[in-house]
């Protein structure tokens, strides 16, 4: 990393799922706050000002807005049932490909990936989302390679995650990519993610 702060954006948007957001933020933002040696700033912005309320309820206050926002290194792009009202609206793809061509990383959880498909953005490369999903996917792009499979994919330019907590894997990821592998296990030590689901 350089000496630059790296800024992440956290996209929140009405109809968010709220894990698909709020995993890669706690593990983003322990990051950023537990080793300010790395100079990590972390965000959430939503379209515009005002409260936004979540899939399940919950509702938050963006630190931002399109208009304030800083700067991005990397934007997280969470999925939920808000997505659907977002596929179609020009502003939203115009947006997320200034973004793209500014060299802004690009990571979606969930269904989010609908929205970067839908703006033309994982045509001709691999790519995951929720399971219910793939298909929807595959119809949004072009010759996009779905990779069912995958907690996560890097293209470099975009990384796509699968359905909710897969977004905790993807954001260890970046950590891992963005600082060290080293850095990325602290991290997950320190929020003692080491699942073992007991069904």
């Amino acid at each position: 990393m350089s000496s630059a702060a790296t800024t992440i954006g956290v996209f929140v948007f009405d109809g968010a799922e709220e894990l698909d957001w709020a995993g890669p933020w706690e593990v983003l933002s322990a990051w950023a706050h537990g080793w300010p040696e790395d100079s990590v700033e972390i965000f959430t912005l939503a379209r515009s000002d005002g409260v936004v309320t979540s899939a399940k309820g919950l509702r938050v206050v963006p630190d931002h807005s399109w208009d304030t926002a800083p700067l991005m290194d990397v934007l997280v792009y969470p999925g939920g049932r808000g997505t659907r009202d977002q596929l179609g609206d020009p502003g939203i793809g115009a947006w997320l490909e200034r973004l793209s061509g500014d060299g802004t990383l690009l990571a979606s959880v969930c269904t989010g990936s609908l929205v970067l498909a839908d703006a033309g953005l994982l045509d001709d490369g691999p790519a995951t989302t929720h399971w219910s999903a793939l298909d929807k996917l595959s119809r949004l792009g072009s010759n996009i390679d779905l990779r069912p499979d995958d907690r996560f994919v890097d293209r470099g330019a975009i990384v796509t995650a699968a359905g909710v907590s897969a977004g905790i894997d993807m954001a260890l990821h970046l950590v891992a990519r963005l600082s060290s592998p080293d850095r990325a296990r602290e991290v997950r030590r320190y929020i003692q993610y080491d699942p073992e689901p007991p069904v």
